[in-house]
């Protein structure tokens, strides 16, 4: 079975993403619909799975916002 090249889903306007990585090739995009959640749940798995975490932010329906973990976090 050849694998999939692309997400099978569409970003939601307003809701925040990060990715975690699992291997080399693949990833898992996890997504909180509430800011607090999203960053108490991206700083759960930062504890936990350290440098394999990737903060994508807030989709507003072109690109990301809020996507400086660095800003946000503190």
């Amino acid at each position: 079975m050849p694998r999939r090249s692309t997400k099978r889903f569409e970003y939601g306007k307003g809701i925040y993403y990060f990715n975690i990585r699992t291997s080399a090739n693949n990833a898992v995009t996890i997504k909180r619909k509430n800011k607090k959640q999203a960053i108490d749940a991206f700083a759960g798995y930062l504890r936990t799975q350290g440098d394999k975490c990737e903060w994508l932010g807030k989709w507003d329906g072109d690109k990301f916002v809020e996507d400086d973990w660095e800003k946000i976090s503190s």
